[in-house]
């Protein structure tokens, strides 16, 4: 699989201002279901069968630590796949 853009420029820039929605895209490509609560929830869950949950707030902007997480379950992903 190539390079994912976004993935790249979040793991080289894990400060920047993410949305939720960018996290949700990712999250998307690489087979994450995601659920919002109902009721006016703050957090997103990810969930993933080879890695289980992460859950993020969705407020802005996110915070560097969550993306940092994101980004290595995604690589221990690619990596699984190789």
């Amino acid at each position: 699989m190539p390079q994912d853009k976004l993935l790249a420029r979040m793991k080289n820039n894990p400060r920047g201002d993410w949305k939720i929605s960018h996290v949700e895209i990712l999250a998307k490509r690489y087979g994450f279901q995601i659920s919002r609560p109902g009721r006016g929830g703050s957090h997103v869950t990810l969930r993933h069968d080879l890695t289980g949950n992460v859950t993020i707030p969705a407020r802005r902007p996110i915070k560097p630590v969550y993306i940092r997480q994101l980004v290595q379950i995604i690589e221990s992903l690619e990596e699984d796949e190789s």
